[in-house]
């Protein structure tokens, strides 16, 4: 492995469990980004199926990257972020799923919007799409996304594994934290905390091609009346609606971020 002289500008984090039979294709896709200045951290939370050994095979093959092996054994996503992003030192940092693929441009574009909004922009985030990005669906989705971007401000409209930081931004917002928010929906939480220091970039060409088991988690996330009223919720009352109300009825139902592991199909 050959060891940077000077510090990237970018951190990729990517917490994963049990991935042995999707990660590479992960990584191989974070490995070409035409954009190369960049490190990756790699968190292994307990796996048990020889994922860790599938990520080491895979980063081999890129001499040229500085790879990170870390391992969580508190159960649950939200630990593995904490522990990846933690050891973060670089400018910018990207949060990626184990199962989400990334075209070769992502950093590249990310790096570019940051660069040429300033520090006014501290977030910026990527549709998913499930189709090639050429198609219909796609198309319609990423453009969907953008629309809503604008309408609806100050709100998450992508999930973490499209997710990229100002880490200076990412720090003073307290991160992902378990003593913040021990729920699922973690990462429309953070970027509540993120909003008060700045706002968040789509972009038409910005997109990740996310795995179809992400509609197993339709019994772990919000439920259609929630998720409405997230969206007509003024950001002004996005504590109330976050740390009043939701919790609320998360504590009810017990969704904890452990439900995702154990509901989530893994085959």
């Amino acid at each position: 492995m050959e060891v940077r002289s000077h510090r990237p500008r970018w951190s990729i984090v990517v917490p994963y469990y049990n991935e042995a039979k999707f990660i590479q294709n992960t990584l191989i896709s974070l490995a070409e980004q035409r954009y190369r200045d960049f490190e990756m951290i790699l968190v292994d939370n307990a796996s048990t199926d020889g994922s860790e050994k599938v990520c080491r095979a895979v980063m081999a093959r890129y001499p040229d990257i500085r790879v990170r092996y870390l391992r969580e054994e508190r159960q649950g996503q939200l630990y593995a972020l904490e522990a990846g992003l933690a050891a973060v030192t670089t400018e910018f940092l990207a949060t990626c799923d184990a199962d989400t693929t990334y075209p070769p441009h992502y950093l590249e574009l990310c790096t570019e919007l940051f660069d040429r909004h300033g520090e006014k922009v501290v977030a910026v985030m990527a549709a998913d799409i499930y189709d090639e990005p050429g198609t219909l669906p796609s198309r319609l989705r990423r453009i969907h996304k953008l629309l809503v971007s604008k309408i609806l401000i100050k709100q998450a409209h992508t999930g973490g594994y499209g997710h990229s930081f100002r880490t200076d931004a990412f720090r003073s917002s307290g991160g992902y934290s378990h003593l913040y928010w021990p729920y699922v929906l973690f990462d429309h939480e953070l970027m509540h905390r993120i909003f008060r220091f700045g706002r968040s970039k789509y972009h038409y060409d910005l997109w990740c091609r996310a795995s179809d088991r992400r509609a197993s988690r339709a019994t772990v996330g919000w439920n259609l009346y929630e998720r409405i009223l997230y969206h007509l919720t003024h950001y002004s009352l996005k504590n109330w609606f976050f740390y009043s109300f939701l919790r609320r009825r998360f504590d009810m139902r017990g969704l904890s971020p452990l439900n995702l592991r154990n509901e989530r199909s893994w085959e």
